[in-house]
């Protein structure tokens, strides 16, 4: 019953410190494409305006769900963003926006 087990010395992957290997669980890692970045609208064209009353404007900035789209998706810069989300505000409080959209049943 004596049990003989072999010692190996560990060794480790190829690669130097701070690599990782390209594959993983998941398989080998994809690039991402490459995506422009975006532009504040308002920014580029000076005759926009944001308006409380124009709802038709304002609905290219809420989801499906009747949330406010982040920065990072709509592209705004931080200080129209902001114009945005008030007028958002005020329009869902005069009820020209709907504060939610429609329960969606799983």
């Amino acid at each position: 019953m004596s049990d003989e087990r072999t010692s190996t010395p560990y060794q480790r992957p190829a690669g130097g410190p701070g690599q990782r290997p390209s594959g993983g669980p998941g398989g080998p890692r994809k690039k991402r494409p490459f995506q422009r970045r975006k532009v504040c609208r308002f920014c580029a064209e000076k005759n926009l305006t944001i308006d409380y009353k124009e709802p038709r404007t304002l609905r290219y900035f809420i989801s499906e769900r009747g949330k406010i789209v982040p920065r990072r998706i709509s592209g705004n810069c931080s200080r129209h963003q902001r114009e945005i989300t008030e007028a958002i505000k005020r329009a869902r409080n005069l009820a020209l926006l709907p504060v939610a959209s429609t329960h969606v049943l799983p």
